[in-house]
């Protein structure tokens, strides 16, 4: 702005027109513009000394302020919101103001007055404010820009891994791994190492909206990627990601990408690094000595800084790190078992034929209907189609039949009788495969149910007396027969009777009567 107070001042002690013009830095005919304004309406320093440059330019110029104002102002706001429409330009948009203006009949302005204007609007819309952050409030996360470089060690090929940044919003102490990807396994893990580095958790994790973190991201809805939001639980914070499109919500992350790409990973340029571990070592080094060097603007460092007022208020890290799980879904099927990594797992009976939601662990595997966990199991390794059933989740037939055992049949044969006992060993035993021999044996017990456990032991033991391995078969006929129940002298002469003459036809059957 004119320098007015400062020219009237300064013509007023006699100062030539060249010096005034020097002195204030603009041209002598603005000074002398100024000067014969002011001689035109009569006007001494000491009527204006008191005024502004304003003020002046009000007094002074009043006829041309108002010629000015008389010009159409174009409408700012819409310009800026057009400007951001693919194609549209200042150009384009003076151009419609003009035609606007002849159709309202009023001045427009000229195109280097519209882009004035329009500048020191848009100044006002990129004004950024500096938000403070308290200790251990929040960590701002995400991947660096420029990736890390591995060599084949046999081809000496180059293979390009992508490296994760996290940062503490308050002392801006970082953390920076390199990983293989960026699937969800190396996102999870290097959240799970930035929290062992830093010895706690912030109340607040601010990521990007990658599709690992976040599954749906707009104005009015998130949506997080399941498996992050429970390692969130598990730490005990709240994620609360980054807008779309807008890093200055994570300006930390952002500049510390910045600063890693400099200080890491192209000071690691001319480094041959062939495995991921060492390179993670080669970056720890260099990630200790900028986190250790000096601030340029204040005292102390980021780790300093980090260790005397940020640390000591970081919540405390749980008993036990987070445990990556994978969730699959599955069907139940009419065995009530799944299927999860070509092993079956036992699910209660009840939800056959039933979607339900699996979670994976190293160790465990959990299963969930309507977000409620029904079971879980151990997890099975090893040869494929492998089971693991717990008794519970039978139906009730089924779990009558899997408590048969040799163990319950000894004991219900030994209340009968030791002849029965000697029996039911000796079928259990006939059979290769023992589970083979319980249809048998349960069809033998059930004899004393319908005949009496008397006669049942008494058949044992006349089986017994044929054969040491006598059959569920052999009894049933003694006992079907009543040869239980035949006194002992009768039943040998029926034998010896049956020894001495055989079986005899009679002649009729040879065709010897006719």
């Amino acid at each position: 702005m004119t320098l007015y107070r400062e020219i009237l001042r300064l013509h007023s002690q006699g100062i030539s027109q060249r010096s005034i013009a020097l002195s204030c830095s603009c041209s002598r005919n603005t000074v002398a513009k100024v000067v014969n304004r002011a001689t035109e309406l009569g006007l001494t320093w000491n009527q204006f000394s008191r005024k502004t440059d304003v003020e002046l330019e009000e007094v002074l110029f009043s006829q041309t302020a108002e010629q000015r104002i008389t010009r159409k102002q174009p409408d700012l706001e819409y310009i800026h919101k057009e400007l951001a429409k693919p194609g549209v330009t200042l150009k384009l948009l003076w151009t419609e103001y003009c035609g606007q203006c002849r159709a309202e009949r009023e001045l427009p302005l000229m195109y280097s007055q519209f882009c004035y204007y329009y500048q020191q609007y848009a100044q006002t819309k990129r004004a950024t404010m500096h938000i403070p952050r308290k200790p251990a409030e929040q960590i701002e996360v995400d991947w660096a820009g420029k990736q890390a470089t591995l060599v084949d060690p046999d081809t000496g090929s180059l293979t390009q891994v992508p490296v994760f940044v996290g940062v503490l919003s308050y002392s801006q102490y970082a953390y920076v791994e390199a990983f293989p990807d960026q699937k969800q396994e190396s996102w999870i893990n290097a959240h799970i190492n930035m929290y062992r580095y830093f010895g706690g958790v912030s109340r607040i994790l601010v990521p990007d909206n990658l599709k690992t973190g976040v599954v749906k991201a707009s104005r009015d809805e998130t949506v997080l990627n399941r498996v992050y939001r429970e390692m969130a639980e598990h730490y005990d914070t709240a994620i609360i990601p980054a807008r779309v499109r807008k890093p200055k919500d994570k300006p930390n992350a952002e500049g510390v990408v910045g600063h890693i790409t400099t200080w890491i990973i192209a000071a690691l340029r001319h480094r041959k690094v062939f495995t991921l571990q060492e390179l993670n070592e080669a970056i720890q080094v260099r990630l200790d000595e900028y986190n250790n060097r000096p601030f340029q603007k204040k005292e102390g460092s980021r780790y300093s800084l980090f260790l005397e007022e940020e640390k000591p208020l970081l919540l405390p890290l749980p008993a036990a790190p987070y445990e990556l799980a994978t969730w699959k879904i599955a069907t139940v099927q009419f065995n009530y078992h799944i299927s999860v990594e070509k092993m079956h797992y036992s699910v209660p009976s009840e939800y056959i034929k039933q979607k339900v939601d699996i979670r994976l662990t190293q160790q465990l595997v959990e299963v969930f209907f309507n977000h409620k966990r029904v079971c879980s199991h151990r997890r099975l390794y090893g040869r494929p189609g492998q089971y693991s059933t717990t008794e519970a989740h039978m139906p009730e037939d089924h779990q009558n039949y899997l408590r048969w055992d040799r163990h319950r049949f000894l004991t219900w044969a030994e209340h009968i009788g030791p002849h029965t006992k000697i029996t039911v060993e000796a079928i259990l035993t006939a059979y290769k495969v023992e589970q083979q021999a319980y249809r048998s044996c349960l069809g033998l017990l059930k004899l004393a149910e319908r005949y009496s456990p008397s006669r049942l032991e008494a058949s044992c033991k006349r089986a017994l007396s044929f054969t040491p391995t006598p059959s569920y078969k052999s009894v049933k006929t003694i006992v079907t027969s009543g040869q239980d129940t035949l006194p002992a002298l009768e039943r040998q002469e029926t034998i010896s009777k049956a020894d001495e003459h055989g079986f005899v036809r009679g002649a009729s059957y040879y065709g010897g009567d006719q």
